[in-house]
C-alpha cells in the first residue's frame, strides 16, 4: 500500500502559500525591487514580474507569492495604492486560476 505522507508537505505549501497579484507596475519596476518591497512585510516565496514574450519588456504587472498568509494580507493592506516608482500599485490576492468562472445572474 503506497504512503501519503510524500503528498502532505506539498499540500500545505499549496493551502498556506497567497499568491499575489500586482497591478499598474511602473514598466521600469524590477522583481528585485518588488520582492524588497514585499520582503518588508515578510518572507517572499517568488516574484515574478510578467514580460511580454516579443519584446521582453514589463507588461505592468507580477505575481508574489508568500508563505505566511498573515503576511501576505499585511503587504496587500500596506502596499495597495502605494506610489512605486511613477504609479500607484494595485495589491490584491490573486484569483485561483482553477475556480469556477463566475455565472452571469441576469
Amino acid at each position: 500500500m503506497a504512503s501519503h505522507s510524500l503528498l502532505v508537505p506539498y499540500l500545505l505549501r499549496e493551502i498556506l502559500i497567497m499568491k499575489i497579484l500586482v497591478r499598474n507596475l511602473d514598466r521600469t519596476t524590477t522583481e528585485a525591487e518588488l520582492t524588497n518591497l514585499f520582503s518588508a512585510h515578510g518572507i517572499v516565496q517568488s516574484c515574478n514580474l510578467v514580460l511580454d514574450q516579443k519584446t521582453k519588456e514589463s507588461k505592468g504587472f507580477a505575481f508574489v507569492e508568500m508563505p505566511k498568509p498573515g503576511d501576505a494580507k499585511a503587504a496587500i493592506k500596506n502596499l495597495n495604492d502605494k506610489m512605486v516608482g511613477e504609479a500607484k500599485i494595485r495589491v490584491k490576492k490573486a484569483e485561483d486560476k482553477n475556480s469556477e468562472p463566475k455565472k452571469d445572474e441576469s
